[in-house]
Formats: C-alpha cells, structure tokens, sequence
C-alpha cells in the first residue's frame, strides 16, 4: 500500500484544454479533490454540467467507486463524498420519469466489498467487488438528451 497521511493536495483532473477539440463533448465530471485525514479518504467532486437524470447519478456511483478504491489501495477508509454542481438542469423529456423517481422511497444503500488481496490500483477486475445487500427500484427509463 501507499504511504499517505493528512493531505489535502491530492487532485484529478478530466479538463485536458488541448484534447477539447477532439473530444464529442467536454468532461462534465472535470475535477476531484482526494484528502486524507484521520485514517479516511474523502472526495470533492466539482462536476461543470449537471444532467440531473442520467449524468448525476452515474457520476457519484463512479466517483464514490474510485474513492473506495483508492482508500482501500492505500490502507485507508473511505471517508465523504462531496459533490459540488455547476450548471444543474433537468432535460424536458426526463422530468416524469424524474418525479416518478421523487415518489419512490430510498432503500438501503448496498455495502462494497472489496478483494482484500488487490492492491493495486490499476489490476481491479469486476469480480473483485461485491454489492451485498443490493435491493433497487425498477428501472425508470430515460433518454440520452443530446
């Protein structure tokens, strides 16, 4: 494992100015701050433009994935995550599946298990997670707005 104590400067950034151009579409999710204090990891996540409907939820799965990745690679607990907006929107086409959503209940959250015995971070495979405890709604369907 890594050795990493209190540390505030851990960044990752998406927004690459000279691939913008090349890109379909800029990273919306562009830029993470990792900080280590008392024994945890935790991450802001400044995401530029919000898709309430599809783009949000997968982004915080992701980030938060990332963040029990890299605290477990390092021997570390994951601490928060924070995820701090920029342009948030709705797209017209998701508003009922989005209140459809709002009607529902919350469920539990699921507990990550990771392989104890990965410790690196670039070796992860699918089999080494496991959801325990993962009950969800129904699918709602939603568009990719373009």
């Amino acid at each position: 494992a890594l050795p990493i104590s209190d540390d505030r400067r851990i960044i990752l950034s998406a927004w690459n100015p000279s691939d913008l151009k090349l890109m379909a579409l800029p990273p919306c999710h562009m830029f993470a701050q990792f900080y280590v204090a008392n024994g945890e990891l935790s991450c802001v996540m400044y995401q530029r433009s919000a898709d309430m409907g599809l783009g949000v939820p997968f982004n915080i799965a992701s980030y938060a994935l990332l963040t029990c990745m890299i605290a477990h690679v390092c021997d570390l607990l994951p601490g928060d995550f924070i995820h701090d907006l920029g342009d948030a929107h709705v797209y017209c086409n998701h508003i009922e599946p989005l209140r459809e959503q709002l009607r529902k209940l919350p469920k539990p959250f699921p507990v990550l298990k990771i392989n104890p015995r990965k410790k690196d971070i670039n070796c992860f495979e699918a089999a080494d997670f496991e959801l325990i405890g993962y009950d969800p709604h129904p699918k709602i369907e939603m568009k990719m707005a373009v």
